[in-house]
């Protein structure tokens, strides 16, 4: 029987996250949400090609914040096995969408049979969290620039969407352009988030977004328009 779904906190990650000298607190909040002491995390980075600095980086980051073992589960380059990756985020109690490119990490998963997969897992109860790129990974959609003869334009392409919204992260200091443009392509009423660097979206399965650490900016397709209303508080 399928397990009750947990939120899923979309961390923008970003400069003021990597200025803080204690635990990260959104991270800490993620992890809480596994009800043990010292959950063990499956790392996923295939958004940043399963880069070893980075994963140290972060696995560190995790641990402080509260984490158990942390483990790869690898999806890149000469060492990629989705078979030991599927044993690894079977065995873990969260799954963790690193950062990186959004684009290439979604090829990967596609490419890999694991976005699928992924989604099981979290329709059964596992839980995810995500931090920059890897908490758009999370949610339904993102936007590339399609270069042709016939020129260039944002095009949209599907996301994981285990987390029910649209976002971006820590772009705030761009007033959110890709956001805005992927924005102008969903249908009119839809509602899309720009999290910024030390905050959080936490999407729930049976109810609307929240934030957390910070102000979650919101934009809305509203007639041929992309305008921006009343901000998430915490």
């Amino acid at each position: 029987m399928p397990l009750e779904c947990k939120p899923v906190y979309l961390i923008a990650g970003g400069r003021r996250s990597r200025q803080r000298r204690g635990p990260d607190p959104l991270i800490r909040e993620a992890l809480l949400l596994a009800g043990i002491k010292s959950p063990t995390v499956a790392y996923v980075g295939a958004a940043s090609g399963d880069n070893a600095l980075f994963r140290i980086m972060i696995s560190r980051q995790l641990a402080k914040a509260g984490a158990g073992a942390v483990r790869l589960a690898p999806l890149c380059g000469a060492r990629a096995d989705p078979a030991k990756a599927a044993r690894i985020i079977e065995g873990s109690r969260i799954v963790f969408i690193s950062g990186g490119d959004v684009e290439q990490g979604m090829r990967i998963l596609e490419s890999t049979g694991m976005d699928g997969f992924l989604r099981d897992q979290h329709r059964e109860g596992k839980l995810f969290f995500g931090v920059s790129a890897g908490s758009i990974m999370l949610a339904k959609k993102w936007v590339r620039w399609n270069d042709t003869d016939e020129g260039s334009g944002p095009e949209p392409f599907p996301c994981l969407g285990i987390a029910q919204v649209y976002c971006d992260t820590h772009d705030e200091e761009d007033n959110w352009e890709e956001l805005r443009a992927l924005a102008r392509l969903l249908p009119a009423g839809s509602e899309a988030y720009g999290i910024p660097s030390g905050a959080a979206l936490v999407a729930y399965s049976d109810g609307d977004p929240g934030a957390a650490g910070g102000e979650v900016c919101r934009f809305k397709r509203t007639g041929r328009a992309v305008i921006q209303v009343q901000s998430l508080l915490p």
